[in-house]
């Protein structure tokens, strides 16, 4: 029931700053527990690219994709446990992971987990006061990097589930020119270091660059885009 109560006040206040749905388009919502994305189906075939940052223990929407409309995934998650636990895993041809994160450099980034029980859910470090023994050093890259890596030259769905670093991540995205078709967030303005005017000027700026939201989730904090050119 509090939870219940928290949404629907987090809901309330995108509404008021102006951030709700814009427009209304047939969609496919798959995934599993706090992984659950909503995509515009229609323009997805076995040609489609969709790039996947953010996995921790959980690929059941990427699959679902794969399954659904035989397209190709690329997932990416840096995290030792995260790797470790994909290379246990038993991945379809269509399923590609990479051992990068995202961000708005080439380089190496330092993560800390989100509460200290945590085994796969890291966040970019923004604080000093966590121990350095509770931290991990992990390469990433910027998306233009990832692309030519990949040797991919569009991308028809991103998500993005990175534990706050979305922000730079978007920025860097828009900067560079790289627009693809749709475009899933999970914004992290719930967390008391980040707040709602980071996400306010982040969807903004998606605005700005063409974009238009089909679907905010219950949570209010997964936003779906597409781009309207």
């Amino acid at each position: 029931m509090l939870r219940a109560i928290k949404d629907y006040l987090r809901r309330r206040e995108l509404a008021r700053l102006g951030i709700t749905v814009q427009v209304a388009l047939p969609t496919f919502t798959s995934g599993d527990r706090s992984g659950v994305w909503t995509v515009w189906p229609d323009p997805l075939n076995q040609d489609s690219i969709v790039y996947s940052f953010g996995v921790g223990d959980n690929l059941a929407w990427e699959l679902a994709l794969v399954n659904r409309f035989g397209l190709n995934v690329h997932a990416f998650d840096p995290t030792p446990a995260s790797v470790a636990w994909v290379a246990e895993q038993t991945l379809p041809a269509r399923l590609h992971f990479h051992a990068v994160g995202l961000a708005d450099h080439d380089g190496m980034m330092r993560f800390a987990p989100r509460r200290p029980e945590s085994q796969f859910n890291y966040r970019p470090l923004t604080t000093a006061s966590v121990p350095a023994s509770a931290t991990v050093e992990a390469p990433v890259s910027r998306l233009t990097t990832l692309l030519h890596r990949v040797g991919r030259e569009r991308i028809d769905v991103i998500k993005m589930d990175i534990e706050g670093g979305e922000y730079l991540a978007l920025a860097d995205m828009l900067k560079s020119g790289i627009l693809p078709r749709q475009v899933l967030v999970e914004f992290h303005h719930h967390f008391a270091d980040v707040g709602i005017d980071a996400t306010v000027s982040a969807v903004s700026a998606l605005k700005t660059a063409g974009y238009q939201i089909f679907h905010i989730s219950a949570r209010g904090l997964e936003m779906s885009f597409v781009h309207a050119g």
